[in-house]
């Protein structure tokens, strides 16, 4: 019986939803391979270019930082004006920033092309959500935000190995690596940009404002977009949650293998290996939490995801566990944390008044890129002067503010009429 329900579902979706759901999700495991670019090469970096750890740390905080202030234009693009031009101007400006950063022969040059890539990935958030909306019918929404974060997750965890693999090649690095991927996703970006200028129906692509809206003078357009933000109460508190839960989830990212050697004795290798495994179980999990939103509704999910993460991370943290047992609770996590993905998105998309949903996931991928950016110095100080012990009690004390966020945010928020987030209108 519930094969055949999935066999149903399969069949009721049109081949233009399933081929931009395909497409998106293509984008994303795109721009999320190219937000992890870095961190699997920092050691090599450093010798080659001769700087510091740190200051390429320096270049990771820039690339969020150019991230986060690039949200909110992009969704204005998105939502006033043509979200395939977002879309294709996003894709093409991360590729061009992922080669640009494999031919860099300088710190500046490394740190010109995470500003670029940094701009290019701003956009694909902004500009997938509303496509992945109009092109979505709600009750299969949830499932479709699954795929599209499933294909994120596979990003995250490809470049480790991919890289990793291109360096044991004879003749070949790091540079070769990254070269590699900026080159596919340009090739992909400008593929994707012309299937949905000549596929994709105007109904889908178009935006849902009145283009008359786009000829008020700047400072009026500004006010407007001031207004329209505080007039959102609903997606400002989701995007209070998407701070806390992605610092508590670049705090695991940043520092599980740390963790594991240091606390565990666990070899560099089977660290790593572990926090692969995270990404992969996390990915499968994505699509166990669409199916869970769908028929249970975000709020529900969020809760779960994050009470089951704080205790989770603070079982972890106690060491009362063997490190085989730790290993395993790592791929819990993996799967208990990603659940939340697709109830958070769906939670967004639903209390976007009508209009604004590229700008609404715009701010709450703000809360998201500002956790990023929070996360790894802010558990680094921690563990330089106390400890990773006590950096992931500090982690599980940001997963309990979280779930606290969330009961808030479904309290107030979670059974109002979609479109609705405002508490007046």
């Amino acid at each position: 019986m519930r094969i055949s329900r999935v066999r149903d579902a399969i069949a009721s979706v049109s081949p233009q939803t399933a081929l931009v759901v395909g497409l998106i999700s293509g984008s994303q495991f795109a721009n999320h391979a190219f937000l992890v670019l870095l961190p699997p090469i920092l050691p090599l970096l450093s010798s080659d270019l001769g700087v510091s750890i740190a200051m390429l740390g320096v270049a990771l905080g820039v690339q969020a930082l150019v991230n986060t202030a690039f949200q909110l234009p992009f969704g204005y693009l998105g939502d006033h004006y043509d979200r395939t031009i977002a879309l294709g101007l996003s894709s093409v400006l991360g590729a061009a920033g992922a080669i640009v950063t494999a031919l860099a022969a300088s710190f500046p040059e490394l740190l010109l092309g995470q500003i670029v890539l940094g701009i290019g990935i701003a956009g694909h958030h902004p500009a997938h959500y509303p496509l992945l909306s109009d092109a979505t019918t709600e009750d299969i929404r949830g499932r479709a935000f699954a795929v599209y974060n499933f294909g994120g997750s596979l990003g995250f965890a490809t470049p480790p190995v991919f890289i990793t693999a291109v360096i044991a090649i004879p003749g070949l690095t790091w540079r070769h690596a990254i070269g590699i991927l900026g080159l596919v996703g340009l090739a992909y970006a400008v593929v994707i940009t012309a299937v949905f200028a000549w596929r994709v129906d105007s109904d889908i692509t178009a935006p849902n404002v009145d283009p008359s809206a786009t000829e008020d003078p700047l400072l009026d357009r500004i006010r407007s977009e001031l207004r329209t933000l505080i007039a959102e109460p609903g997606i400002l508190a989701l995007a209070v949650l998407a701070l806390f839960a992605s610092t508590a989830n670049w705090g695991i990212t940043s520092y599980a293998v740390v963790f594991l050697t240091d606390v565990y004795g666990l070899s560099l290798g089977l660290a790593n290996l572990t926090l692969t495994g995270l990404f992969v179980v996390g990915a499968g999990a994505i699509l166990i939490g669409g199916y869970l939103t769908d028929r249970f509704g975000g709020g529900r999910v969020l809760v779960a995801s994050f009470l089951g993460f704080t205790v989770l991370v603070s079982l972890i943290a106690t060491r009362l566990v063997p490190a085989t047992v730790a290993v395993g609770l790592f791929l819990v996590l993996g799967a208990v944390r990603s659940m939340a993905g697709p109830a958070r998105d769906e939670l967004t998309e639903r209390l976007a008044d009508q209009g604004t949903v590229a700008k609404s996931f715009a701010i709450v991928t703000i809360g998201i890129m500002l956790g990023s950016t929070i996360a790894p110095p802010a558990f680094g100080y921690i563990i330089q002067w106390t400890g990773v012990k006590a950096a992931f009690f500090a982690v599980a004390g940001v997963g309990l503010a979280s779930t606290v966020v969330t009961l808030v945010v479904v309290a107030e928020f979670a059974d109002a009429p979609r479109g609705t987030s405002a508490a007046g209108d």
